[in-house]
């Protein structure tokens, strides 16, 4: 069985669960007509105007994000390849009165699928790129799914987290994990998943890959894209790494002590060059 395969059966799984977690907040949708997603209200500031724009969500996982963004007036499209996420988001956009069209494949595929040079905006949401082992074959099809001026927004945790030991205890952090992408993936096995949850799990192997940030910012530049914000952040939107963390009033986690010390996040725009 191949990564993508292992990682699918596990998302599948999960995709339900989270669904009905409260930490995916999905029973707001219904409820408030302008309730958005904590991920894209953190970085609205830096959204802007994206009313008419056509966007696509890569990686979309249950959709909060993608009808989040089509409340704010983008025609969104929404591409993951787990069949379980695509049903929990077109229920969730359904109960939030969104027109969202959700297509299932890989991000390798998304160009043959959805058509290139279509789109105004490529969003991709937090913790999408770790599932990924190429970083370079994912900015072309960034670059590909943009029109001339098109723009990438991108949020995502950020690769020295991602090299952090999260089970060792104390105050100390501890770098043990791969910073750079790697030929072969990491393996995990973790019964466990990152929301509130009475679920269990069977498949509970993951395939991951970390991408430094020269890598990310350097792939993009190859394929052709121009860099026109970067901002590293704090905070994180859910507890990644337990006993570390603490909670604000804004729905983000943060270091309990010395949060100067690392980078938890980050914001990434681009945009495809018009000539």
């Amino acid at each position: 069985m191949d990564s993508a395969e292992i990682n699918r059966l596990n998302w599948d799984e999960r995709a339900p669960a989270h669904a009905t977690s409260p930490d995916y907040h999905a029973a707001s949708f219904a409820e408030d007509q302008s309730f958005l997603s904590y991920v894209v209200q953190f970085d609205l500031p830096r959204l802007g105007d994206i009313a008419g724009l056509r966007g696509v969500h890569l990686q979309c996982h249950i959709g909060t994000d993608t009808v989040s963004l089509a409340r704010l007036g983008a025609h969104m499209t929404g591409l993951d390849f787990s069949p379980a996420a695509l049903t929990e988001a077109r229920r969730i956009a359904a109960l939030a009165g969104a027109e969202v069209d959700f297509v299932q494949a890989e991000v390798d595929e998304a160009v043959s699928v959805l058509g290139p040079n279509r789109f105004d905006l490529v969003f991709t949401g937090v913790g999408a790129l770790c599932w990924l082992p190429d970083i370079r074959r994912w900015a072309r099809v960034v670059a590909d799914l943009l029109r001339p001026g098109g723009r990438l927004f991108l949020r995502e945790f950020h690769p020295m987290l991602w090299a952090l030991d999260e089970e060792r205890e104390g105050d100390l952090l501890v770098v043990d994990y791969p910073y750079f992408e790697t030929s072969g993936p990491l393996v995990f096995d973790d019964d466990e998943t990152y929301v509130e949850t009475d679920s269990t799990f069977s498949h509970t192997t993951t395939h991951t890959w970390n991408h430094g940030l020269g890598e990310i910012i350097g792939g993009l530049l190859e394929a052709g894209m121009e860099l026109t914000a970067f901002e590293e952040h704090r905070s994180a939107p859910c507890d990644v790494l337990p006993g570390h963390l603490v909670r604000d009033e804004y729905d983000e986690w943060h270091l309990r002590e010395r949060p100067e010390r690392v980078p938890l996040t980050y914001t990434l725009q681009a945009r495809k060059p018009t000539r």
